[in-house]
């Protein structure tokens, strides 16, 4: 299993497209490790790069 930092928006297009394909795969099997992988660099990747700004809570 060969999986790259995800450095550019290029990396996190190509990292989606690949999670799409895998999203049937099964747990415990090469193919739903191999998404499970790439879904946390994604999830990673995107609070790094779109951050959820929150509004502060009343109290």
């Amino acid at each position: 299993m060969e999986i790259a930092p995800i450095r550019t928006e290029r990396d996190h297009r190509r990292a989606l497209k690949e999670i799409e394909g895998l999203m049937a795969a099964k747990p415990d099997t090469p193919e739903g490790d191999r998404l499970d992988v790439l879904v946390t660099l994604v999830e990673a990747w995107e609070a790094r790069h779109y951050p959820l700004d929150l509004p502060a809570s009343a109290g």
